[in-house]
């Protein structure tokens, strides 16, 4: 018996590689435009990522540093969309909305401080 599925599905092949990669620009610009901790978090791990890179650390020190703006970034966008999906299902107060909400600021903190840590370990090891 087949499985029912969304009209939206795609179907495979080299056309879902390009509209996957059309939806994730799509996403990159929706996040640029809409979310101000987005900006804010790419315009720090931009230069960021070029100091890791000029650093004088091993290739994994430098992976590691910029793999957690890296991440801190991901986490961001994962919370956008949960932010976007709870306001699209109802911008009613709720509790089980702000649960939603809070659970992914608190992704986001945990990221930031991962970052931070990753940071402050290679640079005390670098230069103490």
């Amino acid at each position: 018996m087949d499985q029912p599925s969304s009209e939206f599905k795609s179907k495979g092949g080299l056309g879902r590689i390009a509209g996957a990669f059309r939806y994730s620009m799509q996403g990159f610009q929706t996040a640029w435009k809409n979310e101000h901790a987005f900006r804010q978090e790419v315009m720090v791990a931009v230069p960021l990522t070029v100091v890791a890179l000029l650093l004088k650390v091993s290739a994994f020190q430098k992976l590691a540093l910029v793999a957690v703006l890296g991440l801190v970034l991901l986490v961001e966008l994962i919370n956008a969309a949960i932010e976007a999906v709870v306001d699209r299902v109802s911008l009613e107060r709720h509790p089980l909305s702000k649960a939603a909400k809070d659970l992914g600021s608190a992704a986001v903190a945990l990221a930031i401080t991962m970052a931070g840590a990753t940071w402050a370990v290679v640079l005390y090891n670098r230069f103490f």
